[in-house]
């Protein structure tokens, strides 16, 4: 398909794909690589091909940004398909400084959410004219004209221009494979929306005369090529083996070093091309310092190229060494050093991720944009095999002009039926909750909108699901920092926690169980400090998960059966560390996630308790 393009910038069209999780942006993207022949008609390719990571697909959320080239009539159109989930909004704003348009994807259903808000504000902020795709009007409960009226809306309230407001309108349905510019229009191809890019997106407004530079947006590391540095080329052309030099945001000179291998995007794979010219999107390798926002420039060049600001990071946690007694068990990276490496290189190529020393030893501070995006962080190096004790996450506070404690704020979204709105605005409004809107929505359900403090969000994803009976979606969009809200309940019940080393017995769980639902089972390892389960009072209680049945010489009727248990809570990685207070931690694995203390020794505890509360009265 690549015979017969013109060439130069002129024949380039570099588009976002931007919507809210699951308004259908991979699988549109899909269907352009299918219909444009940048993928055989019998060729075998995984459903949602863009996600391709494994917490991509069992989540089937896009965290990564990632790009792919369509021929289509003489053109080339570079895809970025871009995550839609806000905590992974660092990702968003680079990506949308390399493009020169944007493809809207908003649900025919449900309109405009809390995170087509935000990607949109990027949009509109950067100049961008988006064309506005409402996706899944196959549904049969779809609305689209309300959708144009909430785009419109939406677009008005974020301050677009004129010409941003006189946004191109196409109806589609990625899964079917078919957009069209009138509702009544036949539903046969993708062919009226590649022409609206094609005439709606402007080529790139690049200077193939002047010197070579590209700005740095996104950073992997390739087991083959090493570290690989993707970017669009802001002016001149890029050879192979030509030698660079790069500049750090501020303009001092980072490294020059030879480019060992460049590469453009064919359909969904990267090869290797001889050179690239302005406009396009490209991959490098061969350099070792080079970051994200970084200019990769000719000799000559002494300027570098502006980088956008990222919004900081609102949520952390404190990351350190296993140092329980079951450490090594499971994984086989297990030093403070190895840990340190492994988040130094998800901050480099993460921008909205920060990563700090502690003053404890071999604790580092993460810190990023939500619970989601460090839960993913953590599940990902597991996976790797480290072993981890990470701690309870808490919000980033800030200080105002006057002195005043500021702490982020978010705005959420949640449409639920009818009968459990009591439910979510009373828990919300524990946790110090706002309730800004409530109206009807899609599907019979209510839409409420809410202000809401970050930390009181924290823990209750799960709870929402429960309450609402696994029928609520709820969105939720960082808006800002405000003075503080004042105190939030914390969990109100204590935990069981073991005094024992060893193998927990059927037996003493099986009397432990009146205490209160347990998180493990018979058999499984236990260590002192340990948590077991909850305790239904308020406190701690202290326990021996080991305790076996005494053995005599006489048979009691119905005393010898089976010990039946209740299976134990499984939490997932998310929702434990949402459980922990500020004395506790959970210890991650390859194959565990265990809740435990933060001071394993008893009296240790006890002393450290007395100390904070002398410290507190």
């Amino acid at each position: 398909m690549t015979d017969g393009l013109a060439e130069g910038a002129a024949r380039l069209r570099n588009i976002a794909i931007i919507a809210h999780v699951d308004h259908g942006k991979t699988t549109l993207v899909d269907r352009l690589l299918q219909q444009s022949g940048a993928v055989r008609a019998n060729q075998a390719v995984a459903e949602r091909a863009m996600d391709s990571g494994d917490l991509e697909r069992e989540r089937g959320i896009t965290i990564l940004a990632k790009c792919t080239s369509v021929d289509w009539r003489g053109l080339r159109f570079n895809i970025v398909d871009t995550p839609g989930h806000a905590d992974f909004g660092g990702e968003v704003e680079r990506i949308l400084s390399m493009v020169d348009g944007a493809l809207l994807l908003v649900d025919a259903a449900e309109g405009p959410m809390p995170q087509t808000k935000f990607v949109t504000m990027k949009a509109l902020a950067l100049g961008l004219k988006p064309i506005v795709v409402v996706n899944k009007v196959d549904k049969p409960d779809a609305r689209p004209d309300w959708v144009v009226d909430q785009v419109f809306d939406l677009f008005a309230a974020l301050d677009a221009d004129e010409a941003q407001l006189d946004f191109p309108v196409l109806y589609a349905s990625a899964k079917e494979g078919w957009a069209a510019r009138e509702l009544d229009e036949p539903r046969e191809s993708m062919t009226p929306l590649f022409e609206t890019v094609r005439d709606r997106v402007a080529a790139p407004s690049a200077d193939a005369s002047g010197p070579f530079r590209m700005l740095v947006t996104t950073l992997e590391t390739d087991p083959y090529l090493g570290r690989v540095l993707t970017g669009r080329i802001e002016s001149g052309a890029v050879a192979m083996n030509q030698t660079v030099h790069t500049l750090s945001r501020d303009g001092a000179e980072l490294e020059r070093a030879r480019l060992t291998k460049l590469l453009a995007f064919r359909g969904l794979e990267r090869v290797p091309v001889e050179r690239a010219e302005a406009g396009d999107i490209v991959c490098v390798a061969g350099l070792a310092k080079t970051t994200v926002a970084d200019t990769i420039c000719a000799l000559d060049v002494a300027e570098a190229i502006p980088a956008r600001p990222i919004s900081p990071p609102t949520m952390a946690m404190t990351v350190s060494v296993n140092d329980s007694p079951l450490a090594g068990r499971e994984g086989d990276k297990l030093t403070g050093r190895m840990i340190g490496d492994r988040l130094q290189r998800e901050a480099e190529g993460n921008v909205a991720i920060r990563v700090s020393e502690t003053t404890e030893k071999d604790a580092y501070e993460v810190a990023g944009r939500g619970e989601l995006q460090l839960g993913v962080l953590l599940e990902t190096m597991r996976r790797e095999g480290f072993e981890l004790t990470v701690g309870p996450p808490r919000v980033l506070f800030q200080t105002g002009e006057a002195g005043e404690r500021l702490e982020p704020i978010e705005e959420v979204q949640i449409d639920v039926d009818e009968a459990h709105t009591g439910v979510v605005v009373e828990k919300l409004g524990l946790r110090k909750g706002e309730l800004k809107e409530m109206r009807p929505s899609s599907g019979g359900k209510t839409r409420l909108a809410f202000e809401i403090p970050s930390r009181g969000l924290i823990g209750y994803q799960g709870e929402f699901l429960a309450d609402t009976r696994g029928t609520g979606i709820m969105s939720r969009l960082f808006t800002g920092f405000a003075p503080y809200k004042g105190p939030i309940p914390g969990r109100r019940e204590g935990v069981l926690i073991s005094a024992e080393q060893g193998e927990a017995s059927g037996y003493a769980l099986w009397n432990l169980e009146e205490r209160g639902p347990l998180f493990i089972g018979a058999g499984e390892a236990v260590y002192p400090g340990m948590i077991l389960g909850e305790h239904n009072k308020g406190q701690d209680l202290e326990v021996n998960p080991l305790k076996a049945k005494q053995l005599t010489n006489f048979r009691a009727a119905g005393k010898d059966d089976a010990v039946r248990l209740t299976p134990p809570i499984r939490r997932t990685l998310e929702e434990a560390l949402a459980y922990i207070e500020d004395d506790e931690r959970v210890e991650v694995t390859p194959k565990s996630i265990r809740l435990r203390k933060a001071i394993l020794d008893p009296h240790e505890r006890k002393r450290d308790r007395k100390r904070r509360e002398a410290e507190t009265a």
